[in-house]
């Protein structure tokens, strides 16, 4: 199988990655939450990056990452405690190391220039659903020549479908040409199910899915947009790329990511991993003016506006309806009236 290294090796990292940020997640409390402390999240974020970028570095050492964190705070004196809580982390999976290797392999992840081949990784997606207990995602992807070769997409509290009973925690992967599967995120012995988008190609009948957060994705535009196709089920909102997940296995028909501001462009560790599980799984994804992503900018998908993934069938009459409520290139009027208010109060 092409890429059968880089899968392995990813899969195996993200599951790493996994763990220790399930650990940490178990810490937060109430008190936590009140304090609005977000040193858990923070404590995983680069934890979870040292370890995907140790495995990287290990396995392909020519290869480039390009991640969200940078390691410069952990080496500020005051951080002694925070970092003793991160080194006790990584060696309760088994990795030990002091405080300066794993600020190189975070830092393993600051590559800047766009070479032809890296990975883009990003720690924790989702970090305000970790904090509150509920989805995010570790999400992985190798692109090379600017196509996205192969996806790893960890979600730690994602049911398997249909398996609510069922401990949580989901992991798919994608294989340019391959398909993509999931797989339970703890059984490393349970063998890979292929993953399809829905068939569902009546827009009333589709259900959509958007970020918890309005700051993240214009949620009034989506409102719009919703009732432009006639759209008879409520909204369901998850954070992280676990979003593209649901759509790759058929629960989501759409997943919407609008515009919030005229000038803001997507990260690429926000999207990629999600990005090639959708469309393995045969769906679509584009941005909001119909136009392929394009990783080939470094760190922003600078040439695109927002992200549409759909099932595949839905796609033309929802990049229509979006068309329809944005216009070409702008946020929607209601979004711009949202922000003139807010600057105004």
């Amino acid at each position: 199988m092409a890429w059968e290294k880089e899968l392995d090796v990813g899969l195996r990292a993200v599951r790493a990655a996994a763990q220790v940020c399930r650990s940490v997640q178990r810490s937060i409390t109430p008190e936590t939450l009140a304090k609005q402390d977000k040193s858990p999240v923070t404590i995983a974020d680069f934890a979870s990056q040292a370890i995907v970028c140790r495995a990287l570095a290990e396995s392909f050492p020519q290869d480039a990452v390009i991640a969200e964190e940078e390691a410069s705070a952990l080496l500020a004196p005051e951080n002694e405690t925070f970092v003793e809580r991160m080194l006790a982390e990584l060696r309760a999976t088994g990795v030990a190391a002091v405080r300066e290797e794993v600020a190189a392999w975070i830092d393993h992840g600051r590559h800047t220039p766009h070479p032809r081949r890296f990975w883009t990784l990003d720690p924790i997606d989702g970090t305000k659903g970790f904090l509150r207990g509920e989805q995010y995602a570790i999400s992985l992807a190798l692109i090379v020549e600017g196509r996205i070769e192969v996806a790893v997409l960890g979600c730690p509290n994602l049911p398997a479908a249909g398996a609510d009973n069922h401990p949580p925690g989901t992991v798919f992967t994608a294989v340019r040409g391959g398909g993509a599967q999931v797989r339970p995120l703890d059984d490393v012995r349970a063998p890979p199910r292929p993953v399809h988008t829905s068939p569902t190609r009546n827009p009333a009948q589709a259900r959509l899915c958007e970020s918890v957060e309005s700051g993240h994705s214009a949620h009034g535009a989506s409102a719009e947009i919703a009732a432009r196709l006639g759209l008879q089920h409520p909204p369901v909102r998850l954070d992280s790329q676990a979003k593209y997940a649901v759509v790759a296995r058929g629960e989501a028909d759409i997943y919407l990511r609008l515009p919030t501001k005229k000038d803001y462009r997507e990260k690429i560790w926000d999207h990629a991993g999600g990005v090639l599980v959708v469309e393995e799984a045969g769906g679509r994804v584009t941005d909001v003016e119909g136009r392929l992503l394009d990783f080939t900018c470094g760190a922003e998908l600078a040439r695109n506006r927002g992200v549409v993934a759909t099932n595949g069938g839905l796609h033309e009459p929802v990049l229509a309806a979006v068309a329809s409520v944005l216009g070409r290139g702008g946020t929607s009027p209601a979004r711009e009236s949202e922000e003139k208010s807010a600057l105004n109060a």
